[in-house]
């Protein structure tokens, strides 16, 4: 993303903006290229706010009045970006320690709730916001059964300001199946050699873990129910009961083929609602995802490929083999050391997927509707629709073009700041004394 001066596009009239928080105030936005999502862009439409909430999206020369309008003759007006299964609130600078707060010690905890450690001061918000980006998913890494994840509006002074919706899933990190082939004598790390046959053992075993863990679960949800109030609670089985009960959905973070397989046939066998995360060859079963409905949160346009039989574009095309074959396909940056500082980037995979065969409303709704249905939220954000919250975003062009800057944001109607720390360092660096 460059940088350059935010301008506002017209000064609003008096205090407009503490109207509209009053929930008072109409604001009416005109002349601009509206992205419904939901179908084709609306050249020259019009979009009426009331109590935090759109009213009307509409077209042609007559429009209602407002309060304030805003003349946004060549802009755009996106709904608010999302995004999903990101560390961005829970991790601020990899390389220091006590800015991270990502993984919980034990390899299985359900009663986590990731949104409980969010940052809300972190300056990698802003960052993120500044791009177009509303809400995130901060999710839990670590272990096999890491924990909940939530959906967080990216503006708010507290976490509980913040939290868009408390649960939207539980995380299962799938054992790999890759199997390390070096041998012994050439083993960086003799001690904790394994041959390729004690590998799979230990898969295996990880695998009947897994399954065990929610046999117990199942348990627990049928004993509670028979029992009633006096049933012991336990927090750990209450933590999973929203998966048993199909409330919200498992999140399986997985990535190569027969771990993708492995994990959907598991799925499938149990009946749960799950979401493929990371997705590196999710391409390779696309028939298999879209056949049990699974959504991917993909995570890997731009890593590099693995196979030297594979062509350049691998991960480029991989979103639009998806969508051809019927799959729901969002973006995501991941969890890894730059996770969190790259939310902002996130547009431009969706922008490579685009180059490279995914259709542009696809890649507009991998941004905004898909994870807003993979969270559970679509029903609120995701769109611009009559009834939905008036979260949305004014850009100068494509949120997919590198060269497109977002001038506006608002999010629940209230127009928030597109300052940064990228910002000020910009506007500080432009004044420095010059010879």
């Amino acid at each position: 993303m460059t940088l350059r001066p935010v301008l506002p596009l017209l000064p609003l009239i008096g205090s407009a903006l503490v109207a509209l928080d009053t929930c008072a105030e109409t604001l009416l936005l005109r002349n601009a290229t509206l992205h419904p999502i939901t179908g084709p862009e609306i050249p020259s439409g019009h979009l009426l706010v009331r109590d935090g909430r759109i009213v009307t999206v509409g077209t042609g020369t007559s429009t209602p009045t407002a309060d304030t309008t805003i003349d946004l003759k060549g802009h755009h007006v996106f709904p608010g970006l999302i995004a999903p299964t990101t560390v961005l609130g829970l991790q601020e600078i990899d390389a220091v320690r006590a800015t991270r707060d990502t993984t919980e010690s034990g390899e299985y905890t359900p009663d986590v709730y990731s949104w409980k450690a969010v940052n809300p001061d972190s300056e990698l918000i802003p960052v993120a916001r500044a791009n177009g980006y509303t809400h995130a998913q901060p999710i839990p890494i670590g272990g096999v059964v890491g924990g909940h994840s939530a959906a967080m509006t990216l503006t708010g002074w507290t976490i509980e300001d913040m939290a868009f919706r408390q649960d939207v899933g539980l995380h299962v990190n799938w054992p790999e199946f890759r199997l390390d082939t070096t041998p012994k004598e050439r083993a960086a790390d003799k001690d904790s050699w394994k041959s390729p046959e004690d590998q799979i053992k230990a898969r295996e075993k990880r695998l009947r873990q897994i399954d065990d863990f929610f046999t117990e679960a199942e348990a627990y949800a049928k004993a509670k129910a028979a029992n009633g109030p006096g049933f012991a609670i336990i927090p750990a089985w209450e933590a999973v009961l929203p998966v048993v009960r199909k409330e919200v959905p498992l999140f399986l973070h997985v990535n190569e083929q027969r771990q993708i397989r492995s994990a959907i046939e598991w799925a499938a066998r149990r009946q749960y609602r799950v979401v493929l995360a990371g997705g590196r060859d999710a391409w390779r079963v696309a028939d298999l995802l879209a056949t049990h409905k699974v959504p991917v949160v993909y995570e890997h346009v731009f890593t590099e490929t693995l196979r030297d039989t594979e062509p350049y574009d691998v991960h480029f095309t991989a979103p639009s083999i998806l969508a051809k074959a019927g799959v729901e396909v969002s973006f995501s940056e991941g969890t890894d050391q730059f996770g969190a500082s790259n939310v902002r980037n996130i547009p431009y995979a969706a922008a490579q997927a685009r180059a490279f065969g995914l259709p542009v409303l696809e890649a507009h709704r991998g941004l905004t509707l898909y994870p807003a249905r993979v969270l559970g939220i679509a029903d609120r954000v995701g769109t611009l629709e009559p009834g939905k919250d008036a979260t949305f975003f004014v850009v100068d062009g494509d949120i997919l073009d590198l060269r497109a800057h977002v001038e506006r944001m608002w999010i629940a109607g209230r127009e928030v700041s597109l300052e940064s720390r990228h910002t000020r360092l910009y506007d500080r660096y432009r004044q420095r004394p010059r010879k």
